[in-house]
């Protein structure tokens, strides 16, 4: 059994292989918004879109005697709870860039930190969730984030963008060694409610990816898997996939780690899929870890 650390909202513990060890948090808010509505997947007479057991269930939520009246979050394993509020997002400002953890922000406020392999899509995933086009700059160019950057939301939380990862052609000076970084900053944030880890749906998984998610683990880092570019369709005949089938073949690797799967979600930062999805997770993790 893992236990968490007391500095971080408690989540349901996980069990895991000998190989790993991770902890697993989550609560949920259903927002009110003035521009979008927010939905979820099931309807009362609709079945589970997959078992139960596969479900991410937050902390303090109980199952609907009738499964069918679950209430799951659009493309994702994510089940909403009662903390599921206040989810939309009202204002947004950048605050600063830090290129250590006791340089950041030190107001308390709680914040979920976006991070992936370089040219994953972080930062347009960052625009499409604030719905501003220029808050986190966009490059063709992979690893073009290499500091902490901070971005305050509705004066209440805040939105973090990491250095990417895995990018070996970019420049040596401008390479971030992640282990002294981003594992410091994972490690010590004492506000840090939950890492948002970025893979790209639109091809195979890579080794890298199954390693941070292993790492996290390990470490008992709160996770959630957002997989993006799922709008993107590679030709068959050239040995591509759909993204439904990357995605469950990422399912499948996590499970060879964690005996009970991460929360996840599908987005794309062009058709802003998973938008909606990931504030209404966003606050009932925040929510939760305000309340405990």
């Amino acid at each position: 059994m893992v236990l968490l650390h007391p500095s971080r909202f408690p989540f349901s513990l996980l069990t895991l292989s000998p190989s790993l060890s991770l902890r697993h948090y989550s609560k949920t808010t259903l927002l009110f918004q003035p521009k979008s509505t927010l939905t979820t997947t099931l309807t009362p007479s609709s079945p589970p879109p997959f078992p139960l057991d596969k479900l991410f269930i937050p902390p303090e939520t109980k199952l609907p005697l009738d499964a069918a009246a679950a209430r799951i979050l659009n493309g994702s394993n994510i089940l909403l709870s009662d903390y599921a509020s206040d989810a939309q997002v009202l204002q947004a400002d950048f605050v600063k860039s830090s290129v250590e953890t006791d340089a950041c922000p030190s107001d308390g406020l709680p914040e979920f930190a976006l991070v992936g392999r370089s040219n994953v899509g972080k930062s347009s995933l960052l625009n499409s969730l604030v719905r501003r086009k220029k808050l986190a700059l966009t490059s063709k160019k992979p690893g073009k984030t290499q500091c902490i950057n901070h971005f305050r939301i509705n004066n209440s939380w805040y939105l973090v963008d990491l250095p990417g990862y895995g990018y070996a052609s970019a420049p040596k000076e401008l390479r971030m060694d992640w282990e002294k970084f981003s594992k410091d900053y994972f490690l010590n944030r004492s506000t840090l409610v939950s890492v948002f880890l970025l893979i790209d749906a639109s091809i195979p998984a890579k080794k890298i990816d199954l390693d941070y998610a292993s790492w996290l683990g390990q470490n008992q880092i709160p996770m959630t898997l957002i997989f993006t570019k799922c709008d993107k369709r590679k030709k068959v005949k050239n040995g591509g996939k759909r993204p439904e089938e990357n995605v469950n073949d990422f399912q499948d690797l996590i499970r060879g780690f964690f005996q009970t799967v991460p929360p996840w979600i599908m987005t794309s930062s062009v058709t802003h899929q998973g938008r909606d999805e990931i504030l209404l997770h966003m606050a009932q993790l925040r929510n939760y870890w305000l309340k405990h």
